[in-house]
This record gives structure tokens, sequence and C-alpha cells, in this order.
């Protein structure tokens, strides 16, 4: 199946216990959400797999999960870092101004003044609002410095709040917001 066809609803952080269980972090509105699915794409990039979930539980603030296949703790430590998704085709259509994380990844962000601020890398949520990771692609002139090829991207952290996005189009793969460039 396509990664464009899929939504990313979570990721394996760590295997838990030695018979192949894992730790999984959602990225659902709410941490069972992925209880609604009996089979979950794990993969990244374009390395993409099906498998059958025999048993998830909550455990804490994540889930813990037992994967067809999945029998020991090297084949669990195999797991670690890969993404969770669901087809999208699987999924309810999102309301007006409301998104999937996994969308929102890798849109341009610009400032109602046209500074380009970069990409979008991730979404998290902080309990108040979830928050957008934007990266730099490029270096700033004035940051350059005998170490350039060291000097790492820009990171910006933006509340994801009607008042400071403006405009998301996704068909586009943009972002409108209004945050001043110092911030």
């Amino acid at each position: 199946m396509a990664v464009n066809n899929m939504v990313v609803m979570g990721r394996i952080v760590a295997p838990y216990g030695v018979y192949g269980w894992l730790k999984v972090l959602p990225d659902t509105e709410v941490i069972d959400g992925l209880f609604d699915y009996d089979t979950w794409w794990l993969g990244k990039g374009d390395d993409w797999r099906e498998m059958v979930v025999e048993t998830a539980k909550l455990h804490n603030d994540v889930i813990v999960v037992k994967l067809a296949g999945v029998d020991d703790r090297d084949a669990a430590l195999a797991c670690k870092g890969k993404q969770i998704a669901v087809p999208r085709a699987q999924l309810p259509e999102p309301d007006e101004n409301e998104y999937y994380w996994s969308d929102l990844i890798g849109l341009r962000v610009k400032n109602s003044q046209g500074v380009d601020f970069g990409l979008i890398t991730e979404v998290f949520e902080t309990g108040a609002n979830d928050v957008l990771v934007v990266k730099s692609d490029v270096v700033k002139p004035e940051v350059l410095s005998a170490d350039a090829d060291k000097e790492k991207p820009q990171e910006r952290l933006l509340p994801f709040v009607a008042t400071v996005v403006l405009e998301v189009d996704l068909k586009a793969k943009t972002m409108l917001v209004d945050w001043d460039e110092d911030f």
C-alpha cells in the first residue's frame, strides 16, 4: 500500500518484556484510539508491512501490544522506532479546520510577512494545545561561521491554535501563520 494512503497514528518506542510485546506511543486524540483497528501498518519511509494485532492494552501513558509474528525481544527490538499507520480509507474524514497530524508533517510554513520558516517535522501535544516543530532548511547568512557546515537548521515551536495558524493548504503543502520572525 502506498505511503500517501496511510495516516500515522503512533510509533513504537521500545520492546516490553521478553515475549515480543511492544510499547507504543499513540498520536491519537484518545489514547486507546488505535484499539479500533485489528491490523496496523508498521514502517518508515517507503518500507511498510501490515501486522495483525493479537492483543493490546493500556499501560500508564502508552499502549502495550502483541503483534502476530513478533514473538521475542529481538523481534520487538527490530520494531523500535517504526511508525504505526492505518489506511486513510479506514479513518473518518476530519471536520473543517481539523487535520491528522501526519498530514501536517512536511508542510512549508511562512508567516504573514512572507518569511519562510521551513518545514513541519513533528507535532506534539502539551495539554494546553498541540505544538508544531518547524525546522528551517537553510542557514541564515548572518549565522554562518567558520563551522558553517556544522550549523544545525533553526527550529521553531509554534502553537497550533487558530490565532497563530491562519491557513492550511494541504494540496499546496503550505501553512500561513501569524508569528514573528524573531520568536
